[in-house]
């Protein structure tokens, strides 16, 4: 009797974890609430610009539980928005984003340097006018909670990362002395996906 309760009791202890380890869940990036926005250099100082792009969609991955995660966003070029036409059709151009050949600037990554549950950083690449290049991203703050009118999770951040845009070919105005360097600042939620 004693061998059987020992080994009932090693049994419960070996499945137990099995049974509360969480599984990765998945998120869909929520259009509406998400904005990459950017700065950069203009005339070398002379002012910085700032912008956004309109049109965004992805997904990510997260298991808290286990400290890892998922990110794969995309972004319309087309979508660029700096609150000016002729601007916004200028970078639009070959002269420097290329949006008719490259619809689409892409980033893919791993959620990295977990603390309570939450990442810290996003170890990915980064794809513009058709060029790859490694960048992280520091998350400044992220927050899960159970959306009230939707009744879903929903997942947020806010996350930094800077660039040199002549490393992704397109450098404009660097003949006039403009600093390539771009800042992003994005502001990102996703929707449990069901």
């Amino acid at each position: 009797m004693n061998v059987l309760r020992i080994a009932t009791a090693a049994l419960s202890l070996v499945l137990i974890p099995i049974g509360v380890l969480a599984a990765p869940v998945n998120y869909t990036i929520d259009p509406t609430h998400t904005h990459p926005l950017f700065e950069t250099d203009h005339f070398g100082g002379v002012s910085v610009w700032r912008g956004l792009f309109a049109t965004s969609s992805g997904a990510i991955v997260l298991d808290k539980d286990a400290g890892s995660g998922t990110v794969d966003v995309q972004v319309d070029t087309d979508s660029v928005d700096f609150g000016m036409g002729a601007l916004n059709d200028h970078v639009k151009s070959p002269d420097m984003l290329d949006a008719a050949k490259f619809p689409k600037a892409t980033y893919k990554g791993k959620l990295a340097k977990f603390v309570n549950g939450a990442p810290t950083e996003v170890v990915g690449d980064f794809t513009l006018h058709g060029v790859t290049k490694p960048l992280t991203l520091k998350i400044n703050s992220f927050k899960c909670i159970m959306d009230p009118r939707l009744k879903t999770e929903r997942c947020g951040a806010d996350a930094i990362a800077t660039f040199n845009r002549a490393d992704f070919g397109v450098d404009f105005g660097k003949q006039y002395g403009f600093n390539m360097d771009v800042t992003l600042r994005i502001q990102v939620e996703a929707l449990q996906a069901h």
